[in-house]
């Protein structure tokens, strides 16, 4: 009889903790240093196991890849979107891992019906302004951050990067000549913004904390450094710099998990100064549009200063004191976002827990028209704006999708409300919606709180079936529903595909993410485990088929739900995920802590805190149980949640279990925390994910 592999045994070496007079014992801290090369070492054999234990599902990896690969039309083009004189739109083609970007010029002025394109053909007056495959030649890893060009159409603004840590290299191209400046500046944020001066560029900068921190302006070709605009030394706050649609200003937001500012200056002027809206009050956030109405430029601001789900207002620009409100808070509507236009706004809200849009005309005498509502015929369908980058264009650019309808994109006729569908995603084969179903469903909380769950699966389904629950909740996210190829592969083998919308998301407004953070944060994990067990006593599943998976924070929990009810699933796929919580927001030098506390507490300075995340923390509450399966997922390279919290969480989890089901860890080794690039190389890291799932759950589907 043989055996099978042996899975890595990380040495343990004391590491003390002591907090509040609470001493933690940590045997796996040494793995942080991945500069040691005992430490890759262990990272490889870790691959080298999990590579061997599921060595026999590489015919079923193989075959989910084909079947994406299948389904996806590799030679494709994007709708274009019309700015000034060109149409801009993006190219994929068969065989090439990255997208390529490209315009073509406008024929008719007059014209904003948007050229159909034919991808296999030469399109006439084509130019391509980048090409991330040569951008990537050379590279393990590649990322575009920001692909802007200037209002005059002349110059492209570009950062990549090419090592996994989101720190970006700013370079730029002359599209008249096709040539790169010389300028160049390294170690950026991912964004750039345009002066309407087409010579001007803001961009911010991080610290060593991966915190955009300071915003700097700089002027192409004039062989001066770059200017420091703002500086924010408050470490729990971001930056984050744009221009509005108008072209009027450029604005400097800065915010933390709960307080906003935001800063404005004339976007003609290069050496304009930057002037405070609303001076920054703990607790208060607001989001500002530029809006001109009766020829009065105006600021539309959301705002939750008494307003939990918050309201809109709108003020002179320079009178902020000047309010008149426009959209009153409520508490059964979420208002998410106002876009300006010339002649109309545009209000996205959440009801009933999916994204919503209402158009306001605006008349000639300057008044708001009666709102609009875009509206669509099925359940789940969510629905947003899309690219929109004029300010007095004729058409509105919208997207919807759900979990069985591809990404549709229509044109709104501004005038008539007429919608024309532009283009809906392809998807190759035999794919029908006829043969899918998706339905909204409801479970119990052991508050009694009703927590939504959305649901797909076949229509020819038989129940009790295998079933992949997901779930997020935190940051006020929302898993909105969302058409994915590659979750045809899971349907089809006869699995049930199930999103937990638990609290700490915003599916349900702001009182839901308040009902799912700091001390009330087990909000999160005991709705989860109320929504997996709301499937199996519903007859959807049964324990022994349902696999949990989550990412990032939704990887805490995943840890945190593994500890709650190990009981409750066959298996868990944790990505990148947040599962030594405690020592990470307990050290303010690393990489985001500060920013951190007011989503999940300041455990330095308050004990409650302190005690409350080590209650949960996957890390230090595994315990000698019985564990499903486990599968971690992480990238050497990620600066959001370090590759040390997987690798000391399975090393402990191996340490512990007293069952026989593996724990496995794979680490991306040229990634960061959004994992490999490239879309055969995804597709393949969702072809393994997707195996070991099935596997999981006890599919026999081949």
């Amino acid at each position: 009889m043989t055996s099978g592999p042996t899975p890595p045994v990380a040495k343990r070496v004391e590491h003390t903790r002591t907090h509040h007079g609470d001493v933690f014992v940590d045997n796996y801290e040494w793995l942080r240093d991945k500069a040691d090369p005992a430490v890759v070492a262990h990272l490889e054999a870790e691959n080298a196991y999990t590579e061997a234990v599921t060595a026999p599902l590489e015919p079923l990896r193989q075959q989910i890849f084909d079947e994406i690969k299948a389904r996806t039309k590799e030679t494709d083009l994007s709708v274009p979107t019309r700015r000034g004189d060109w149409w801009y739109y993006a190219r994929t083609f068969a065989g090439k891992q990255y997208g390529v970007q490209c315009r073509c010029p406008v024929a008719d002025a007059a014209d904003w019906n948007p050229p159909v394109l034919d991808e296999r053909i030469d399109i006439p007056g084509e130019q391509v302004l980048l090409d991330q495959n040569v951008e990537a030649e050379g590279h393990d890893f590649f990322a575009l951050g920001a692909a802007g060009v200037s209002p005059d159409g002349h110059i492209l603004a570009y950062s990549v990067d090419v090592v996994g840590d989101e720190r970006y290299t700013l370079r730029f191209k002359d599209l008249r000549t096709g040539e790169l400046y010389d300028d160049e500046i390294p170690g950026i944020g991912a964004g750039v913004t345009w002066a309407t001066d087409s010579n001007t560029v803001y961009y911010s900068t991080v610290d060593d904390a991966w915190r955009p921190d300071t915003v700097w302006r700089y002027r192409i070709g004039a062989g001066q450094p770059a200017e420091q605009v703002y500086h924010e030394a408050d470490e729990r706050f971001w930056l984050s710099v744009g221009r509005t649609r108008s072209d009027a200003y450029v604005l400097i937001a800065a915010g933390s998990s709960i307080t906003s500012e935001v800063r404005y200056a004339d976007a003609g002027d290069p050496d304009a100064e930057f002037t405070v809206v609303l001076p920054r009050r703990d607790g208060v956030e607001y989001a500002v549009e530029h809006a001109v109405v009766s020829g009065q430029d105006r600021f539309l601001i959301l705002h939750n200063d008494g307003a939990v789900n918050f309201t809109l207002v709108q003020t002179p620009v320079g009178e902020p004191g000047d309010q008149q409100t426009l959209i009153p808070g409520r508490d059964d509507v979420r208002l998410d976002a106002v876009d300006a236009f010339a002649e109309h706004l545009v209000i996205s809200y959440r009801a009933d827990g999916l994204p919503r849009i209402q158009l306001w005309p605006i008349s000639a005498d300057g008044e708001y028209q009666a709102p609009q509502e875009v509206s669509f015929d099925t359940e789940l369908m969510s629905s947003g704006l899309s690219a929109n980058p004029n300010w007095n264009g004729p058409r509105l650019r919208i997207g919807a999708t759900s979990f069985i309808t591809p990404m549709r994109v229509y044109d709104v006729d501004l005038v008539s409300g007429a919608r024309t569908l532009l283009r809906e995603q392809p998807v190759l084969g035999d794919y029908r919606r006829d043969d899918y179903v998706e339905r909204r469903d409801w479970a119990v909380a052991a508050d009694g709180t009703r927590i939504p769950v959305s649901v797909v699966h076949r229509a020819d389904l038989q129940f009790p079936a295998p079933t992949l629950i997901y779930g997020y909740g935190a940051y006020e996210m929302c898993e909105d529903p969302a058409f994915s190829i590659a979750r045809l592969s899971l349907l089809d083998r006869g699995m049930v595909f199930a999103v937990a919308h638990v609290r700490g998301g915003g599916e349900m407004g702001r009182l839901w993410y308040e009902h799912g953070k700091i001390l009330a944060k087990k909000n999160s994990f005991t709705d989860f485990v109320a929504v997996a067990r709301h499937l199996v006593d519903t007859g959807a599943t049964t324990p022994a088929q349902l696999v949990a998976m989550g990412g990032s924070a939704g990887g805490l929990l995943m840890g945190a739900v593994t500890n709650l009810a190990p009981e409750a699933f066959a298996g868990v796929v944790a990505q990148v995920p947040f599962v030594d919580p405690l020592t990470t927001i307990l050290d303010p030098s690393l990489p985001l802590t500060v920013t951190e506390w007011d989503e999940w507490g300041n455990p330095l300075g308050d004990k409650d805190v302190y005690f409350y995340m080590k209650s949960y923390s996957p890390y230090e509450n595994i315990a000698e149980r019985e564990y499903p399966k486990i599968l971690a997922m992480t990238s050497l390279n990620d600066t959001r949640v370090y590759y040390v919290e997987p690798a000391k969480w399975v090393a402990a989890l191996r340490h512990t279990t007293t069952g026989a089901n593996p724990v496995l860890l794979k680490t991306q080794m040229n990634a960061g925390h959004g994992g490999i690039s490239g879309r055969y190389e995804r597709w393949k890291e969702t072809a393994f994910c997707y195996a070991w799932v099935l596997n999981a759950a006890g599919t026999t589907r081949s």
